[in-house]
């Protein structure tokens, strides 16, 4: 990889020039300025990654090939490098880190000098600004996004992080509300204290009414800089600090069962809850009900089940009215499809949808809106699978989904409990192992499973032990 990054360094700097030093022309034309300037921006990363040592993090290793990518497309005579722009910046956002992401709002700004009304860049604008915790900025590169984009479902997302981001300020504002209005009676107490202390001053020392006067100077100042400092148009991680830093001093100004420092903590509860996550728009899901193992066995004891590959000749045939496949698909009980349907029909009937999540980012994936009866989700670690059901789970698309109980069936001492040195499995696979294991379906069967869907050789020879029969005509395998 080091000598890789090298030679593609190298490449960038051939095309692009040196960080300061205007690209030469080439004959014939060439890239346009700001695509130069995004390469300057990526030959920059590229530098600081060969300084930092051997890479071992595979997503940057994507965004060097993603960046190798987009060399190649602007050193390549009249090819669009605009979309290679684009996933160069998606895969820095995706990569995580804080250098990235700045990466990722440069390539950004140059996508949008190149093209104002292209709806991708300005999202890849708002995504970055979102990484960065610039919230208000943010939104306003998602509010351009939207006003270019035609697709009112593909957008739902957007909308969502844009109410979460605003909920997020207006809890800001309510606080800075309470500390205004608790400062003003601040300073009426103040006046009658000190006129108390004038009556009482007889009491007390000189020294000592300079002491608590002093003291109370000192923690109104650190109050108002608290305030001061916060407000929503700060970066995500100094408002969380500043918003902390405001509930510290208030309650110890006041006291926790102060009705204002009671509100002001709800407020900061609220605040962090957003921070971390979007809200889900119907926590509920339409009414759908989580099922667990005991619910699964149930549901398919004594039923017939199959797994339909998802590939172009079934998906063809399946669509023909009157096809044998078509009919000997409907006669079963339960019909199980497997992960993002690419080739099967939107209305193709779906009693149980499973997905195994993948990549670093799976709740970054397309929502489940195909509907299914029941729909289960596998994926580790634990985090990762409840934040991807959160966010990709659509209501009313399913009846049931699965629990925890079911997101690591293979591998869960409660249920199979292999090893995991053994690589991925196949969504299909983990499936099939799922059910013979419950032990209480009346027949498996998969079918369209060959060619670009057949499993893989250890799952092929887990299948063939357990094989009763094999029909060639439907590509069927009957499992005992």
């Amino acid at each position: 990889m080091g000598q890789t990054l090298t030679g593609l360094l190298t490449s960038v700097r051939a095309i692009a020039g040196r960080p300061g030093t205007p690209a030469q022309s080439r004959p014939g034309g060439g890239p346009d300025q700001a695509l130069l300037a995004a390469l300057r921006l990526c030959g920059d990363h590229l530098s600081a990654l060969a300084a930092a040592g051997p890479l071992t993090d595979a997503r940057r290793t994507r965004l060097i090939a993603s960046i190798g990518a987009l060399t190649t497309a602007c050193s390549t005579p009249g090819a669009d490098a605009f979309d290679a722009l684009l996933r160069t910046g998606q895969q820095a956002l995706d990569s995580g880190g804080e250098a990235e992401a700045r990466l990722a709002l440069a390539l950004a700004d140059e996508a949008t000098a190149l093209r104002a009304r292209s709806k991708g860049a300005w999202r890849l604008r708002g995504n970055a600004l979102d990484a960065l915790g610039r919230g208000e900025e943010a939104i306003t590169a998602y509010e351009r996004h939207l006003a270019l984009q035609q697709n009112t479902a593909a957008s739902r997302d957007v909308e969502r992080r844009i109410a979460t981001l605003r909920a997020a300020g207006d809890r800001i504002d309510e606080a800075l509300t309470l500390f205004r209005a608790g400062a003003d009676k601040g300073a009426d107490k103040g006046a009658d204290k000190g006129a108390d202390k004038g009556a009482d001053k007889g009491a007390d020392t000189e020294a000592d009414t300079r002491a608590d006067t002093e003291a109370d100077t000192r923690a109104d100042t650190e109050a108002f800089g608290s305030a001061a400092r916060l407000s929503r148009h700060l970066p995500a991680a100094e408002a969380r600090a500043a918003f902390t830093g405001f509930v510290r001093l208030r309650t110890a100004e006041h006291g926790a069962g102060d009705p204002a420092v009671r509100r002001l903590a709800a407020l900061y509860a609220e605040h962090r809850r957003l921070s971390d996550r979007d809200p889900v728009a119907d926590p509920l899901l339409g009414g759908a009900e989580p099922i667990g193992v005991p619910g699964l066995r149930r549901l398919v004891a004594g039923r017939t089940v199959c797994l339909v590959a998802d590939t172009p000749r079934t998906a063809e045939q399946e669509q023909r009215p009157g096809s044998p496949l078509a009919a000997l698909i409907e006669g079963y009980d339960l019909v199980v499809r497997c992960d993002e349907a690419r080739h099967t029909a939107p209305a193709a009937r779906t009693d149980l949808h499973a997905c195994t999540l993948r990549g670093d980012t799976p709740w970054k994936g397309p929502r489940w809106d195909r509907r299914a009866g029941a729909r289960l989700v596998f994926g580790d670690p634990l985090p990762h699978w409840r934040l991807a059901l959160r966010s990709r789970l659509v209501p009313g698309a399913q009846d049931r989904v699965g629990d925890a109980t079911l997101r690591r069936p293979l591998h869960d001492p409660a249920l199979l409990g292999e090893e995991a040195g053994a690589g991925p499995a196949s969504t299909a696979y983990t499936v099939l192992r799922l059910l013979d294991f419950l032990g209480t379906p009346a027949r498996v069967d998969l079918i369209g499973f060959e060619g670009p869907a057949a499993l893989s050789p250890r799952e092929r020879e887990w299948v063939g032990t357990r094989t009763a029969n094999t029909d060639d005509t439907a590509v069927r395998i009957t499992l005992r």
